[in-house]
């Protein structure tokens, strides 16, 4: 591969900041150019044309896209993890100002309606009595534009994480609950096409490198510099995001490994709300998919 590896995301990657600014990126001899996405078929569009070489993004949109033809795309598309990076950041439901409960005919904001986010809301809501068929779904894309629409008004309900969450709160929003409530969950993987690269492997070591060493205390100093200058966090909600990165349940994932525990809450949070046969397929095709070492019970 010519030039820098193409990195997409749908939030500003604190991680991947820190591994540029700590020096692990050019250890592992990586230019990576982080590409910002404006929503899950967007992202694997793009992947799919060689427009991106790599993607970090939910794993509920890995076994989608991997496993089922029943996806935005309409098509199933052969890709790899090459490691687990996340247990979802704090990705949690959250209430606009002045919405003290959820309620009928609210507007749920969602990037599509058929993803992992939109089925973590989905579960939650379901908690307080509330059936998907009781809110309207729209879809509004990324995370950072779900965020904007709740702080501006334009939906009653989102589900954010990894430090979307705290513009919200700042703008009033209240936290519905979390998606760490349903069960043990991975929230961010490194994926990209079923071909071998090189340069994506030796960016997911760099990551996980870097996860364990912040997540052992370490490059607390970076983290809170690049919450800032990338997120956009206050000094005061750049420091809660290095707790949230070094919490074991909602935070890093500093080995890298995907968890089948993690995989099945996944497969029965979609299963719940868009159940398909193939779904069936995801337990025995996990060898397949993730990188060689990385897969754990």
């Amino acid at each position: 591969m010519g030039g820098p590896l193409r990195l997409g995301t749908f939030t500003p990657s604190v991680l991947l900041e820190v591994a540029r600014t700590s020096g692990a990126l050019e250890r592992a001899g990586l230019e990576v150019d982080e590409v910002p996405v404006a929503s899950s078929p967007a992202q694997f569009q793009s992947l799919l044309a060689g427009e991106l070489d790599a993607v970090l993004t939910s794993p509920d949109n890995v076994l989608a896209y991997h496993f089922l033809s029943r996806n935005p795309l309409g098509r199933r598309i052969p890709l790899a993890v090459e490691a687990a990076i996340d247990r979802g950041l704090g990705l949690s439901l959250w209430a606009r100002a002045g919405v003290e409960t959820p309620h009928p005919g609210a507007t749920l904001a969602v990037d599509v309606a058929a993803s992992g986010f939109a089925f973590v809301g989905y579960a939650l809501l379901a908690r307080r009595g509330l059936t998907r068929d009781d809110v309207e779904v729209v879809a509004l894309g990324s995370t950072p534009r779900r965020a904007a629409a709740l702080v501006e008004g334009r939906c009653d309900l989102t589900v954010l994480n990894a430090g979307n969450q705290y513009r919200a709160r700042a703008a009033g929003a209240s936290l519905l609950g979390e998606a760490s409530d349903l069960g043990p969950y991975l929230g961010t993987v490194l994926a990209g096409l079923a071909t071998t690269s090189s340069e994506r492997r030796r960016l997911a070591d760099a990551l996980v490198e870097v996860a364990g060493e912040i997540v052992r205390g370490r490059l607390g100093d970076a983290v809170r510099e690049a919450a800032t200058t990338r997120l956009g966090l206050s000094a005061l909600d750049a420091a809660e995001f290095v707790g949230l990165l070094r919490d074991p349940e909602r935070g890093l994932a500093p080995t890298g490994a995907v968890d089948r525990r993690s995989v099945r809450t996944l497969v029965d949070l979609r299963h719940a709300a868009e159940p398909d046969r193939a779904l069936g397929d995801v337990e025995s095709g996990l060898e397949d998919l993730v990188a060689a070492g990385h897969l754990t019970d």
